[in-house]
């Protein structure tokens, strides 16, 4: 989105010091900053006011600033970086047409992203975030980075706490709004899962009389969410009215299945693994289809659809062995779909490296309740950084791994701060 500098000034409230350049998208990262893009320094572990010099000079056309500083390039003056990089979204979604998907949920909501966005792109200009780009920092450069000739805007919605959706929503005005599911993710910062299911049904109190809520009815908390919007509903799942039936999965765990929908009904024959990926797929195609993509332009863009990194990416090494990276995050909900999808793997040996399930209510119980579901599953458990599992947490799980069979299949999953997408990527080289 391109922009002068003086409205963002405006717009934020600030004021412009310097000359009023046109400013083509923003970064809150110097490090991958564009030539001609506005510069937002977010003060958290690190002030971000101390890398402007380098933002400016990677190419920067001007910063957005709380410091008294010259970075050698005009400065909007304000008295909050973060809020004011809210407000600057706001005004830009204004910008918008009338055609915001929002999505949250414990699981799935970058997934249910990434095929929405796959759905909508066969026949309206689309954008969407990146990766997981879902909070106070990503949705605005969401936002702010929308081609001005964007005619759909697909935006995930994170939350940590009460009022956090509420607070997106307001900037981003989502006019479709998708639930995924009410799972054990974040629920020890919200008094449990109930806490969770409050947080996430903010997003459907959020949307317009004349918008549309799109909700799992396979999950009751979900489901109950109607009663708080005023919306139109349309669900989704095995009993939806979009709808998953005669579920079956290929040797490497894809899923084919009949897609039935009050648009007509097809055949869906998915490229990545999982068969929570159908789901995740019904959900996309309800929102394509409440967007006017034909039926038959849903399934074809469905069935070639890819996902974001570290997401149930399944790949094989030179000597035979399946690496199933699922790295991304982990919680109850995920890591069970993520066992399943091991399981239904066609291959002599299945190995779970597995670390912390981090911010959930219960962490003792819940890793345990894994490790036996792992163990019911004949699935081996390689522990890494933590005990919880129940079992001793190994130092260096590349040695032990050296011991499984060619015909075999290693799945990768834990919470972001264990970071074994580096194991991951190890396995493969």
């Amino acid at each position: 989105m391109r922009f002068l500098a003086s409205e963002a000034a405006a717009a934020t409230g600030g004021t412009l010091v310097g000359a009023d350049v046109m400013l083509d998208g923003v970064s809150f990262d110097s490090r991958s900053v564009g030539a001609g893009q506005l510069f937002v320094p977010i003060v958290a572990d690190r002030d971000g006011h101390e890398f402007m010099g380098d933002a400016v000079a990677r190419g920067a056309a001007a910063c957005l600033s709380a410091r008294d500083l010259d970075p050698g390039a005009p400065v909007i003056r304000v008295a909050d970086t973060t809020a004011a990089f809210l407000d600057l979204a706001s005004w830009a979604r204004g910008r918008l047409g009338d055609r915001v998907v929002g999505i949250t949920g414990s699981v799935g909501k970058t997934s249910v992203k990434d095929l929405t966005a796959a759905v909508l792109r066969s026949t309206h200009r689309t954008a969407a975030n990146e990766r997981s780009f879902n909070n106070d920092q990503g949705l605005p450069h969401t936002l702010l980075n929308a081609p001005d000739d964007t005619e759909v805007l697909v935006v995930e919605m994170g939350m940590r706490g009460f009022g956090e959706i509420a607070r997106l929503c307001a900037v981003a005005r989502p006019t479709i709004g998708v639930v995924t599911a009410v799972g054990e993710a974040h629920s020890e910062r919200v008094g449990g899962i109930l806490g969770v299911a409050r947080a996430k049904g903010e997003l459907v109190e959020a949307l317009p009389s004349s918008g549309v809520a799109v909700l799992n009815a396979d999950q009751p908390l979900v489901a109950a969410m109607a009663e708080r919007t005023d919306a139109r509903v349309l669900s989704f799942g095995l009993d939806g009215e979009v709808r998953v039936s005669e579920l079956r999965l290929d040797e490497l765990a894809r899923p084919r299945f009949r897609l039935e929908t009050p648009w007509g009904r097809a055949e869906v024959a998915l490229a990545v693994s999982g068969a929570h990926m159908a789901l995740n797929a019904a959900a996309a195609a309800a929102v394509g289809l409440v967007l006017d993509v034909g039926l038959d332009a849903v399934v074809e863009s469905l069935d070639t659809a890819s996902l974001s990194p570290w997401r149930m990416e399944l790949r094989r090494t030179t000597n035979g062995l399946l690496v199933l990276n699922d790295a991304y995050n982990a919680n109850p909900s995920s890591m069970r779909a993520a066992l399943d999808t091991l399981a239904a793997l066609e291959v002599t040996e299945r190995v779970a490296v597995l670390g912390v399930m981090a911010e959930i209510s219960d962490p003792e119980q819940e890793h345990l309740a894994i490790a036996a579901y792992a163990a019911d599953l004949d699935i081996e458990v390689v522990a890494v950084g933590t005990a919880l599992y129940g079992i001793e947490p190994v130092v260096d799980p590349l040695a032990v791994l050296r011991s499984v069979a060619a015909d075999s299949a290693v799945l990768v999953k834990g919470s972001r701060v264990a970071g074994l997408e580096h194991l991951a990527a190890a396995l493969l080289a």
